[in-house]
Formats: structure tokens, C-alpha cells, sequence
């Protein structure tokens, strides 16, 4: 007589165990592979931005104090500043310091720095004479232009400072400037100013004191074609820092960007009041033609 062996279900218990590990594993690269795609393409990324007219650092006190804004610009979290009434080497009224240089160390930011006044200097040997802009940031500046604005008669020249910055791979164009004090000459820099910033493609912010109500008539082309990120502010007044009546200082941006919160920072480091805004730049690919 013949005794059948019974098989063993262990080995077929075993095949299912390694198929089910094979497909586990299989189901987790996958799973990965998505996450790694998603975070590959999704290129937006919060960033704090500041206009500040700093006033060659000079309070409403009247103490010259460089290290008073850059804890300003420090407590507030800020990532990329543009900064008006800039000295280089200026004069004593701000001890012939290379103010944006010294506020990058400082602060541990790339900077670039645009004269729109260029003076000789005192004496021969010494550092040119020089008045104007700059713009501070933790990301790379990939490059920088100063544009000249027009001006009428014997007025005081101003520029646009033009920066494109690398902000984790989002290739974000920065303007920075400082408008004339005459209704006529803010007329031509803004119109000015737009067919610049026209020129370039993707995220855009524009900045700075521009020296003019949003009511007033030059401000209309700003208000046309970007989104003024204080617009629905209850109060945004910036000047004169102590008590403020008027606002003049602004941050617009391209209508690619978001806006997620903004501020008016009180303080009597300058003459005017800073401002910020934290903005969501475009999920759209970088720019190739970053370096313009």
C-alpha cells in the first residue's frame, strides 16, 4: 500500500509573502518617484520683501545709526530689501561709509548698489562721492542694472535699479527706485519704469519711495498694470515716520504674484516708515533668459 504525502503549504505561503513584498516595495518607489516629480515641479516659494527710504540711516532723532536698520530689517524676517537715500563714501553726515556694503555684512545678504549721484572725490586717491539705491537679498543676485530716469532742468537725478534674483530656482525680476519730487518728472520715470519692467518676463516686483499719492495722476500706469499690495490697507501711510500723513512708499507686483500678508513697521530709524509683504512667486519654470 501506497501513503500519499500530503503537501505542504508552507512553500505556497511563502511564494505569497514574496509577491507581497515585491509589490510593496514596488508601490513604495512609485509612491516616492510621485513625491519626488511633485516636488521637482512645484516651484512656488513664499518670500518677504521690504521698500525702505532710509534716510542715509539718519532717525527722526537725528542720531546717524546703521545698525538700528539692520535690526530692523533683521527682527522683521525680511529676505529681499530695497533701500533708498543710500550714501557711499558720501560726506561726514554719514561718516564716508559705504552703507550698503557695511549693512550686507552685516547682515550676511548679497547687495547691489546703484549710484544716481556719482561725485569726484575730495581728495585725489580717495573713493568716488556717491548717493543713490540698493537692494539687499539672501538669494543670489544674478545681475544688476541701474537705469537712469529722465529729469527736468537742474533736478536731482534718480534711476531704477534693476535686479534679477535667484529665489530657489525661481528667477524673480527686482525694481528698485527713488522718483523725483516734481509731479512732471514722476510722470516720465513711471512711464519709464513700466516699459523697462515691460521688457522681461515672469514674477515681478517694483518698489520704493515714489514720492506721490496713489490718487495723483502718475501713478496710474503703476496702478493699471500691477497689483498694489497695499490697496485694501486700512492704513498705509509711510511719511512722515512720526504721526504719518501721506503714503509714498510701495511695493507693487506683477499679477503672476500673490500676496499673503503686508506691514507698515513703526519706527524712528529714518524719515520714513518701511515697508513689507510676503508674496507667493509663480509655479511657472524659471526663466532661461535670467541674465538679461
Amino acid at each position: 500500500m501506497r501513503i500519499r504525502k500530503k503537501k505542504s503549504g508552507k512553500g505556497k505561503v511563502g511564494k505569497i509573502l514574496f509577491i507581497a513584498v515585491i509589490a510593496f516595495l514596488m508601490n513604495s518607489q512609485l509612491d516616492l518617484g510621485n513625491k519626488s516629480f511633485a516636488k521637482e515641479h512645484d516651484n512656488s516659494v513664499n518670500v518677504k520683501v521690504m521698500s525702505f527710504n532710509i534716510h542715509h540711516a539718519e532717525g527722526i532723532d537725528g542720531v546717524l545709526d546703521l545698525e538700528r536698520i539692520a535690526k530692523i530689517i533683521e527682527e522683521s524676517n525680511t529676505e529681499i530689501v530695497g533701500l533708498q537715500e543710500v550714501d557711499n563714501h558720501w560726506s561726514e553726515r554719514s561718516d564716508f561709509q559705504d552703507q550698503a556694503k557695511w549693512l550686507a555684512e552685516r547682515l550676511g545678504m548679497f547687495y547691489t548698489y546703484a549710484p544716481n549721484l556719482d561725485l569726484d572725490p575730495l581728495n585725489e586717491g580717495e573713493h568716488r562721492r556717491q548717493y543713490g539705491t540698493a537692494i539687499l537679498s539672501k538669494y543670489p543676485i544674478i545681475s544688476s542694472e541701474n537705469h537712469l530716469l529722465t529729469k527736468i532742468g537742474n533736478t536731482e537725478q534718480r534711476g531704477l535699479l534693476d535686479a534679477t534674483i535667484n529665489v530657489k530656482g525661481n528667477h524673480l525680476h527686482f525694481f528698485n527706485t527713488h522718483l523725483a519730487l516734481t509731479s512732471a518728472e514722476r510722470e516720465i520715470q513711471v512711464n519709464e519704469i513700466h516699459a523697462i519692467a515691460s521688457k522681461v518676463k515672469g514674477p515681478k516686483v517694483i518698489m520704493g519711495d515714489l514720492n506721490a499719492v496713489p490718487e495723483s495722476n502718475e501713478m496710474k500706469p503703476m496702478l493699471t498694470n500691477y497689483l498694489d499690495v497695499f490697496a485694501n490697507a486700512a492704513n498705509a501711510n509711510t511719511y512722515p515716520a512720526e504721526n504719518p500723513t501721506k503714503r509714498i512708499d510701495y511695493i507693487f507686483i506683477s499679477k503672476d504674484v500673490e500676496t499673503v500678508s503686508t506691514q507698515v513697521i513703526e519706527t524712528l530709524a529714518s524719515d520714513h516708515l518701511p515697508i513689507t509683504a510676503e508674496i507667493v512667486l509663480d509655479r511657472e519654470e524659471p526663466s532661461s533668459n535670467g541674465n538679461k
